[in-house]
């Protein structure tokens, strides 16, 4: 592994002063403290990430008309310990809590970052959702109206992939995001389908991360951990090629169309089939057997994949 930085750290804490049964009813933010291991690392500087925000956003609900007896809340948030604003990438919920105990009630949302609402004075809980990553506060809104600050403990990540020095297509790589559960790497799900380059909001802590290349056994995980005020960028290393599969009469002949092939472990597991002329395969570094079906005839043949050495594989038919 290897890792480098390129900034300076900005510190954040989570703002949270909420009775148990309201603090139950709102997003949890994730915050963990791991190891990390085995892939590169470069960690950047910069304004709050602002790409990619996990599922659409809700469209903000229409301010209530002012009336007498009501007053204003003006809301922005920021990063701990640096205290810079968050620019963008902000959901902002208002909840009112209710006597009989059921869950808060959503009175106002804005994707803005320095919102404002019209509202009755009285108690509110704010939620401020950052990616992953929340903060929530309970205020007093009075008759004068309130301006408040919330702190958010986050940070970003961006995923890529290699053989060697090469880097992998971003087109030809998937990840999934887990936050690790004691005794268990693949613990929690936080996202899935992550592509390469995306920009990913998480809260501060360490995340165990897969990532697929191809769509058969070239899979490679490592544990990363992404830093308060910072985006992590992290590049997995496969150790794996492409293989084209090809029925031939002779060495360098033309391919047979329409052959059914298989790939199996040495052990006779089935790793990838693929039916075609010349299907190409991802597979991760190892040996290997093939086989090629073609009108009724079984042939065969083992093989050996090696880190980044993309080739033809043939099977002769006789």
């Amino acid at each position: 592994m290897t890792a480098q930085r390129m900034f300076q750290r900005d510190e954040f804490k989570v703002s949270m002063a909420l009775p148990v049964t309201a603090a139950r009813a709102m997003v949890a933010a994730l915050f963990m403290s791991l190891s990390v291991s085995g892939l590169a690392i470069a960690q950047t500087p910069g304004a709050a990430p602002s790409s990619t925000t996990p599922g659409p956003l809700l469209p903000p609900l229409a301010a209530p008309t002012a009336r007498p007896g009501q007053a204003m809340l003006s809301l922005s948030a920021q990063f701990s310990g640096n205290r810079k604003p968050i620019r963008s990438g902000l959901v902002w919920r208002v909840l009112t809590e209710s006597a009989d105990g059921s869950p808060p009630k959503i009175v106002a949302r804005s994707n803005e970052a320095e919102p404002s609402f019209v509202l009755d004075p009285g108690v509110y809980l704010l939620h401020a959702a950052y990616g992953f990553a929340s903060a929530t506060k309970r205020v007093t809104l009075g008759a004068q109206g309130l301006s408040d600050r919330l702190s958010v403990s986050a940070g970003a990540l961006s995923l890529a992939g290699s053989i060697g020095e090469t880097p992998i297509a971003p087109a030809q790589l998937n990840f999934s995001i887990f936050v690790p559960l004691q005794g268990n790497s693949e613990g929690r799900l936080v996202a899935s389908n992550v592509k390469s380059g995306e920009l990913i909001r998480l809260p501060e802590g360490t995340y165990h991360i897969v990532s697929t290349y191809g769509d058969s056994n070239a899979i490679q995980r490592s544990d990363v951990r992404v830093e308060s005020g910072q985006v992590t960028q992290a590049t997995l290393h496969h150790r794996a090629a492409q293989v084209t599969l090809k029925l031939v009469a002779g060495p360098g002949g033309e391919a047979f169309a329409g052959t059914a092939f298989s790939v199996l472990t040495p052990g006779g597991d089935v790793i990838r089939e693929a039916i075609g002329a010349f299907p190409q395969v991802i597979l991760a570094e190892g040996d290997y057997v093939l086989i090629a079906r073609q009108e009724g005839q079984v042939f065969s043949r083992d093989f050996k994949v090696e880190a980044g050495r993309d080739r033809d594989i043939e099977v002769i038919a006789r």
